[in-house]
């Protein structure tokens, strides 16, 4: 009889790319949303995914490079798996420098999943670093994040024009909603109504909850809960503060209503999550 494996949770986080190391007996992510560009590896088992409206299956070894502005759900029983993300500014950036787009461009991925022997190799050795406790990891995993993220434009990135999508000082994002979504950022740790913010991109409150979730796949809601997730984890990981005052930074006064958000954005809570940070 084999046994299940002990649940295992690893987290390396910064402000240009974040590593993400589950293992579990079982794990279920909703309605998630991503401003980064983000790379799903699966270690062993299986993981159920929704990609904003579709339906994708991961197996063992397989991968899959998911956009800004995505909603991200994700379920599985038995499964490791490896989450990265990584800013878009340092994703364009890199594409620029080695002369794959223009520099008004974006970049774009395929969408399909991804059996990647190179890949996986990489992505071990970024577990490896993870769980290992030896000194200067943070040094090596910098290292292999680049080399991800080299091959992963090499192989399999496209140039992407559009008139509407740029890069701003708050990540990829729509010129019809970077008001709103600037906005978010400006004012994290205050209680922003939906008015407010469709006033912020000169729609009705109406319109501008149908644009947001076409453009975005999620909510204004949702959207906002996953900033102040993103936040709070480099709060966590770069600060002595409490929890508590954490909480009330990133715009939760209450701490439960927070370590529930929390929760439900990473599968822990703050606490635990700044438990299984790698020290930088």
């Amino acid at each position: 009889m084999i046994r299940p494996q002990a649940a295992i949770n690893r987290f390396f986080v910064s402000s240009d790319y974040s590593l993400y190391y589950r293992r579990a007996r079982h794990f279920d992510w909703q309605n998630q949303v991503t401003a980064d560009y983000a790379l799903l590896t699966v270690l062993t088992g299986e993981l159920e995914c929704r990609i904003n409206e579709a339906a994708i299956e991961l197996s063992r070894s397989q991968s899959i490079i998911i956009e800004p502005n995505a909603s991200i759900g994700t379920n599985g029983n038995q499964v490791e798996f490896l989450f990265l993300t990584l800013a878009p500014a340092l994703v364009i950036e890199h594409a620029i420098s080695m002369r794959l787009i223009a520099p008004a461009s974006t970049v774009s991925f395929a969408k399909q999943p991804l059996t990647d022997g190179k890949l996986n190799s990489v992505m071990a050795s970024c577990v490896g670093e993870l769980v290992d406790e030896k000194p200067g990891k943070e040094i090596v995993l910098r290292a292999l994040i680049e080399q991800t993220l080299v091959h992963l434009l090499r192989k399999y990135s496209t140039q992407r024009r559009s008139d509407e999508l740029e890069l701003s000082r708050v990540g990829l994002v729509d010129r019809r909603i970077r008001r709103s979504v600037e906005l978010m950022h400006a004012q994290l740790d205050q209680d922003l109504s939906l008015k407010a913010l469709a006033a912020a991109s000169y729609l009705s409150p109406f319109h501008f909850s149908r644009l947001f979730k076409k453009l975005t796949g999620a909510t204004p809601h949702n959207y906002l809960a996953a900033i102040r997730a993103t936040r709070a984890q480099l709060l966590l990981a770069e600060s002595d503060m409490s929890v508590t005052e954490i909480g009330a930074r990133v715009g939760y006064l209450s701490a439960s209503h927070f370590s529930k958000a929390f929760r439900l954005a990473t599968g822990t809570t703050p606490r635990e999550f700044r438990k299984a940070l790698i020290a930088r």
